[in-house]
């Protein structure tokens, strides 16, 4: 699975990143799990599969959504409890259940 974070300024959610490649790793998972700046996130949904924003950034959840609606590529704010947390588990299955649901689309 190919999934992207989004926030202000990309830094923030490096940490989170590596907490779900880490959780990837212990389930024996090979995951492509990146974060940059919301800016860049157009230049940056080439085959991903799962569009995740950083909760500081939830107001650029409207774009995100445009731009990932006609590719079909989910995206959503991770929860605020996942994120202050900083859970790589709960965040890696997060998207897992966005890529399942048409809903969050």
């Amino acid at each position: 699975m190919k999934i992207r974070l989004f926030c202000v300024a990309g830094m923030s959610t490096s940490l989170l990143v590596n907490r779900m490649r880490e959780a990837a790793g212990r389930r024996g998972e090979d995951q492509d799990i990146k974060a940059y700046a919301e800016s860049d996130m157009e230049k940056c949904l080439d085959g991903v599969d799962v569009v995740l924003l950083g909760p500081q950034s939830r107001l650029a959840l409207k774009k995100a959504k445009a731009l990932c609606q006609p590719r079909q590529i989910p995206a959503a704010v991770i929860p605020t409890a996942v994120y202050s947390e900083m859970d790589g588990e709960k965040a890696l299955d997060f998207a897992r259940e966005l890529l399942k649901s048409p809903a969050a689309e």
